[in-house]
């Protein structure tokens, strides 16, 4: 009788152990998901900015994230100085505030036509 037991819970013991396995599936393809949909395109984006606020050149329009608007006269290495409203006046800006370059926008969009 004990002999018949001890079969019994070690052939069910090796069934679930199968079934915790398979448990963890369902929890891979959700990380699987969440890199390839939503860190990967973030990634892309962070660096796709970094290289837009790199590129700042002297002369360029360009749109804070406060909603300045401006045209740069002079690039440091992490700030830079742009020139807005009617009187000319100075604001010098931090290059992570930098939202938008008009500037190579409209250029494109010249090309393209």
């Amino acid at each position: 009788m004990n002999s018949a037991f001890i079969t019994v819970m070690s052939a069910s013991t090796g069934a679930t152990t199968g079934g915790y396995l398979l448990s963890f599936v369902p929890l891979v393809l959700i990380l699987v998901f969440f890199y390839f949909f939503i860190l990967k395109p973030q990634k892309k984006q962070e660096k796709q900015d970094r290289e837009m606020r790199e590129s700042v050149d002297v002369g360029d329009e360009i749109i804070t994230n406060g909603g300045i608007i401006g045209i740069v006269t002079q690039v440091k290495e992490d700030n830079v100085v742009i020139e807005t409203g009617g009187d000319r006046s100075k604001i010098r800006i931090m290059k992570w505030a930098i939202a938008k370059v008009v500037t190579d926008d409209e250029e494109s969009d010249k090309d393209k036509v």
